[in-house]
């Protein structure tokens, strides 16, 4: 084996993470069952019980054994018929084996007749949410973190989730899990300044991996994702605090930046209306103060106290 079998998957910042999902195909694809209206069985099957069990009665009033005998088949054959009947709801649908082979789906509504020998399983096609409990886990900086997602999803291929696991509940629940705290590990909280995704800054791409990388965990059970999203992200209480003050002093520094950034265009504004207007002629000592004073009314975080000089300014 080589040192490169071995090597862990690569995970960038500016991309998704480099681990392919390799899930066994499935041996088994939903196919219609056959099937049949239920109101012309039923009423054939209220028929040959309503002639079974007349011919029942009278054939032995009359101590007829040859009409008792068709009677007994007639009854035999409805209850046989009453066997085969399926009420199929909206967004559900029965899945069907026969001696432990699969037959078919059955997926119209309304009062069917199938095999009557078959097994019928119901499998609800309802549009389902799963919500994860809240996770701690390391992100790709290493900083624990708390995390939480809720993900909608439905039975697309009722073959699939019946026979490929064992219970596809179970298994969506499981493999969101696991999705989700790989795409926490793979990508930082936040990215401090840097290019690339992050948890925070990013939602949209990030929730959208999440829907990908889910949607190809769970379709080997024949589970369609429909959405996910983050419910919960926030840093863990351990280090929540300090981050909190990070994030704090990044914000006074920019907003400092900012500040400085429009006293220098004011400033130089200022001079420059002066000298287009012919107002004063400044040498460049009092440039100098002038750009000082300026600056410190338009930086500073304090109210500021003028003070008059009756001198000159040289003095």
């Amino acid at each position: 084996m080589n040192s490169t079998d071995l090597a862990p998957p690569d995970t960038t910042r500016t991309g998704t993470p480099q681990t392919d999902i390799a899930m066994p195909e499935p041996g088994i694809r939903e196919r219609p069952a056959r099937h049949v209206s239920g109101m012309p069985m039923l009423a054939l099957t209220l028929l040959l019980f309503l002639c079974g069990l007349g011919g029942l009665i009278i054939g032995a009033g009359l101590a007829r054994p040859a009409l008792i005998v068709p009677a007994i088949v007639a009854l035999l054959a409805a209850v046989t018929l009453m066997l085969g009947f399926a009420a199929v709801a909206p967004g559900e649908a029965r899945v069907l084996q026969f001696l432990g082979r699969y037959i078919g789906t059955l997926r119209p509504t309304g009062l069917q007749w199938v095999n009557p020998l078959s097994t019928k399983e119901k499998i609800s096609t309802r549009i389902r949410n799963h919500e994860t409990a809240v996770m701690k886990v390391n992100d790709a900086d290493g900083n624990p973190i708390e995390i939480a997602s809720v993900v909608v999803w439905q039975v697309a291929d009722t073959a699939q989730a019946s026979f490929e696991v064992d219970s596809f509940v179970e298994f969506v629940e499981t493999q969101t899990e696991t999705a989700v705290r790989h795409i926490a590990t793979s990508y930082p909280y936040d990215n401090q300044g840097q290019r690339g995704l992050s948890l925070r800054e990013n939602a949209d791409e990030i929730t959208g991996k999440l829907s990908a990388e889910i949607a190809a965990r769970v379709q080997a059970a024949g589970v369609e994702v429909i959405e996910s999203r983050l419910t919960h992200l926030a840093y863990a209480p351990e280090i929540a605090q300090a981050m909190l003050q990070r994030q704090q002093a990044g914000a006074v520094v920019a907003a400092r930046q900012r500040i400085v950034e429009g006293a220098v265009g004011m400033v130089d504004l200022a001079l420059t209306r002066l000298a287009e207007k012919d107002v004063v002629d400044l040498d460049e000592e009092r440039k100098a103060t002038m750009v000082s004073n300026l600056l410190v009314v338009l930086c500073g975080d304090k109210q500021t106290q003028p003070v008059v000089n009756t001198g000159s300014l040289y003095q």
